[in-house]
């Protein structure tokens, strides 16, 4: 019994650090590769969240933390490590047109080749089943190709002198356009020379279109310019005869830290600043406006439907809520078509009331109208519910005192229901406005945040808020993507939704204490 019971401690202790020692050779095979990818952020993140793991586990005393780890490792990895990576982000240049490191960028830029002006004209021939190339004639001579088969991989021949061309007839040009691919992967070499095909009819010799210098300076082998690494704008910039930097800039660049630059910008350059200030002035009359319409809405609707004289109040309750069990991407979608300037079924009505069709989608104000119509219309129920569920703490003595004074049905509301409905109200109004400020949702699927603001330095348009402008300069920017002007937006968002976050739980608090 002793020894049945030994054999299984064994057994599972094995089992254990088995596990344990596979989690980490796993774990340092991903750190090695992460770290031999220039990843070394990722790669130390995975040592310490499977290191710690690993530590907690493997250890005795440290039994009660096995229980609260995954918790704050799943916290850690998904809240804490992308809000510091995005605010980290915010105060670099990174952006589509600098991705790469110094290194990457100087290696790319010393890969671009270009073509020498002299051509040399080609003859293709076939021999055996196989083909063969004779180029020339260039200053009287020619240079002929050992024989090869054609392949899709990159083929490199060493061309040797020949007198003349072949007295066997040459290959048509349907027949190099047919294996003009082919062709394409051909390397012909001729001294220290390579040439690839440059037509259907000639090959040239491709030399590098940069050489290094001293100071980390590339060199233009066409025109002499001189470029060299401007750490403060992240590319390789023309340099001048007195040092001075010059205006011609090398893309691709690389990643530098550019400090508070793009937090000044969002303040300083007009063409940012300008529909930063509308949008964001828009997104909390937005958020302001919704939570003040769906709580009316919801308000008055709860109360009706909560009046006893009311014959069928169950199946008004039932309708009133369908619009929040009906997934919000498809209403958003359904009003779309619903709003449409030419064909949907709101203008064809108004059309036939009133003569007018609003362009809803084209006019500023129109859209902002209709982005609160249908915001509402997604939100009210949620409201709607939550007062149902109030009003039934509401003592009926005070609605009998009140009618014993004389008081009517208005004076019922505005004095007794509506104070006793929005102090508990306030924290979820707070909670509603936080969300709609960001409620991204809804204006990429509605309007995609158009129309187009004109005169901006960023993509923006009047019915963006703050994050869907965000994400249409990280992802959608004419000029390139530019995730560190992004990212610097996303961190004045966050701070201000912290803000929102931080006026919720105080109204909690006073609200738990009252």
């Amino acid at each position: 019994m002793n020894h049945s019971v030994m054999r299984n401690c064994l057994s599972s202790r094995t089992l254990k650090w088995g596990l344990l020692v596979f989690l980490a050779c796993i774990t340092g095979y991903l750190a090695i590769l992460m770290y031999l990818h220039e990843e070394y952020l990722f790669a130390a993140l995975a040592i310490l969240i499977v290191g710690t793991g690993l530590f907690i586990f493997a250890n005795s005393k440290t039994y009660a933390w096995r229980y609260v780890y995954p918790g704050l490792a799943g916290m850690g990895l998904f809240i804490l490590f992308p809000l510091f990576y995005t605010i980290s982000i915010g105060f670099t240049n990174y952006s589509s047109d600098h991705q790469l490191t110094l290194e990457r960028a100087e290696n790319v830029l010393l890969d671009r080749q270009v073509v020498e002006t002299k051509r040399y004209p080609f003859h293709l021939y076939s021999a055996d089943k196989k083909w063969f190339i004779v180029l020339g004639p260039v200053d009287s001579q020619y240079w002929r190709s050992p024989p090869f088969q054609f392949g899709k991989s990159r083929l490199t021949l060493k061309m040797q002198t020949s007198s003349k061309l072949p007295a066997a007839k040459a290959a048509n040009l349907r027949t190099i356009i047919k294996y003009r691919s082919q062709l394409n992967q051909l390397r012909l070499h001729i001294g220290d020379k390579s040439l690839a095909m440059n037509s259907l009819r000639a090959f040239a010799a491709m030399i590098p279109l940069y050489k290094t210098g001293d100071n980390q300076e590339l060199i233009n082998q066409q025109t002499g310019v001189h470029y060299r690494p401007n750490m403060k704008v992240g590319n390789y910039q023309q340099v001048l005869a007195n040092g001075e930097w010059g205006k011609d800039v090398l893309t691709p660049g690389f990643t530098v830290n550019v400090g508070w630059y793009n937090f000044v910008r969002i303040v300083m350059d007009p063409g940012i600043r300008a529909p930063f200030i509308g949008i964001f002035f828009w997104t909390i009359i937005f958020a302001f406006l919704t939570v003040v319409f769906t709580v009316a809405i919801g308000m008055v609707l709860a109360c009706l439907v909560q009046w006893e004289a009311l014959r069928g109040r169950a199946i008004y309750r039932v309708f009133i809520i369908l619009p929040y069990a009906v997934p919000a991407f498809i209403s958003i979608l359904i009003f779309k078509g619903l709003f449409n300037q030419s064909f949907g079924e709101i203008n064809l009505l108004l059309g036939q009331l009133f003569g007018i069709q609003p362009e809803w989608f084209n006019n500023p104000l129109l859209a902002k109208i209709m982005v609160l119509i249908v915001n509402t219309w997604l939100g009210y129920p949620y409201m709607m519910i939550l007062c149902m569920g109030l009003l039934k703490a509401i003592p009926d003595d005070l609605y009998e005192a009140s009618a014993m004074d004389g008081a009517n049905v208005i004076q019922n509301f505005f004095r007794i229901t509506f104070p006793m409905l929005i102090k508990p109200l306030m924290p979820l109004m707070i909670a509603s406005f936080a969300f709609n400020f960001n409620n991204f949702v809804l204006i990429q699927l509605l309007t995609n945040g158009g129309p187009d603001r004109l005169g901006t330095t960023t993509p923006a348009g009047y019915t963006d808020l703050l994050v869907s402008y965000t994400y249409r300069i990280a992802f959608e920017g004419s000029g390139g993507q530019d995730f560190g002007l992004a990212a610097a937006i996303s961190t004045v968002i966050f701070l201000l939704v912290g803000a929102l976050a931080v006026i919720n739980l105080k109204a909690s608090h006073i609200q738990f204490d009252q």
